[in-house]
């Protein structure tokens, strides 16, 4: 039976072997939720940037750039990381790179697996069914937040989990902790999340409707994924 684990911290990326495996990239709060958006929304690809003066130099290239730190937008960038931004009907066909505190250096660090998908609750369950149809072994990387673990991203983890458990059995026992703690929670997902250290952040940069869009479940039946260096869409069958 294929296995599942769960990478809390891409600071602990180094206690797996990922070579083999699909890696799920989760940035709830908000780069992998921006990333959906933008390509739900037509966006042709997204070139990810651990490096701010990488992703800034990619404006000499025609890209649109977004870059975020500390969840405050990067002066001089086209875009910061609101989903929303994603939105814009001037971006559709465009390609954007992107960097962010947090997911793109979890994504950096996913460099060697077999494949990297993009996830969040707005496509979870169209990871899911892809995830199923695979034959690769699967981890779920949780961004974070600088190295520290995160309510967020945990909590998708535990929702990724219950809806592969029937086809995945557990590597360790971080994906039995992330499912039962979502458990506990779903009931009740936004309040507690607005609780949380990340979604205090941006409440103190009066950033309200992110969070609640991001939590959002199954707005977009896409599976975006790497490929030579770009995010693009593996499949799409709604867009809005």
């Amino acid at each position: 039976m294929k296995t599942i684990d769960v990478c809390l911290s891409p600071d602990l990326i180094h206690l797996f072997e990922v070579k083999n495996k699909i890696v799920v990239v989760v940035d709830i709060l908000r780069a992998t939720s921006c990333m959906a958006t933008g390509l739900a929304y037509g966006v042709k690809a997204i070139r990810p940037f651990a490096s701010l003066d990488e992703c800034r130099a990619m404006k000499s290239e025609g890209y649109f750039i977004a870059g975020e730190r500390n969840g405050d937008k990067v002066p001089g960038f086209d875009l910061g990381n609101s989903p929303f931004d994603y939105m814009d009907p001037l971006l559709k066909d465009k390609s954007i790179a992107v960097t962010t505190t947090n997911g793109t250096v979890a994504i950096e660090k996913s460099q060697e697996a077999s494949q990297i998908v993009i996830g969040c609750f707005l496509n979870i369950s169209a990871v899911a069914e892809y995830l199923k149809e695979q034959e690769n072994d699967a981890l779920i990387l949780c961004a974070g937040w600088k190295g520290k673990v995160n309510m967020e991203d945990s909590l998708f983890a535990g929702a990724l989990v219950e809806k592969l458990q029937n086809d995945f059995a557990n590597e360790c026992d971080a994906p039995l902790l992330v499912q039962a703690a979502y458990q506990d929670m779903s009931h009740n997902l936004l309040a507690l999340v607005q609780s949380s250290s990340h979604a205090k952040r941006l409440h103190k940069l009066n950033i309200y409707e992110d969070i609640e869009y991001c939590l959002k479940m199954d707005l977009y039946n896409i599976v975006p994924v790497l490929k030579d260096g770009e995010i693009v869409l593996l499949q799409e069958t709604t867009t809005p």
